[in-house]
């Protein structure tokens, strides 16, 4: 099996301690974490077409590990802001996030390849404006337009929290996961 598309958003672990007023913010307070070197040992290179997309959601605070995981998986990054998600509250207010040096009212994942894959449409737009969900669950619309930017082919969603028609998943929370031989 192999994939022409990998939509991953991983389970970063973080370095930091727990922050805000609950000291309950941090990841592992919400799903299961998992290390670099443990992500970096899942078998992507395995599964991902010789001629793929990859994209992948990372941390502001650790852009050389995103780095690192995409070369170690065999790709090679083309733009690590190819989607943002300009966070807004349930209220639809500009979000005031977590942050080192400013707060982050933002996400974003990286494009990158591995070969020479064919882009089936040039018009997907890379910024979108949406309300917050539970922690970390980004919104359905990254997904509709990563396959709108790949066409058609098999699709693989990374530790997926809901099964989605026409894509195979891998993730803890999802009924019919694949399994990889390596899960977290």
């Amino acid at each position: 099996m192999s994939y022409k598309l990998i939509y991953a958003d991983p389970p970063w672990g973080f370095r930091n301690k727990n922050t805000g007023g609950s000291m309950k913010s941090g990841a592992a307070h919400h799903y299961p974490t998992m290390s670099i070197g443990d992500i970096k040992n899942m078998p992507i290179p395995d599964i991902a077409g010789k001629d793929s997309v990859l994209v992948m959601w990372w941390v502001g605070s650790q852009p050389q590990e995103a780095l690192d995981l995409t070369r170690h998986w065999g790709f090679t990054v083309k733009n690590m802001n190819g989607f943002v998600w300009n966070k807004l509250t349930v209220k639809g207010n500009p979000f005031f996030g977590m942050g080192y040096y400013t707060r982050a009212g933002s996400e974003s994942a990286l494009i990158a390849v591995r070969g020479k894959p064919a882009i089936a449409d040039r018009s997907v737009r890379a910024v979108r404006t949406l309300p917050i969900l539970q922690h970390s669950k980004k919104p359905w619309q990254f997904r509709d337009d990563c396959a709108r930017l790949v066409g058609d082919g098999r699709r693989l969603e990374m530790f997926a929290r809901t099964n989605t028609q026409g894509w195979d998943v891998f993730g803890n929370e999802c009924k019919n996961s694949i399994s990889l031989g390596a899960e977290a």
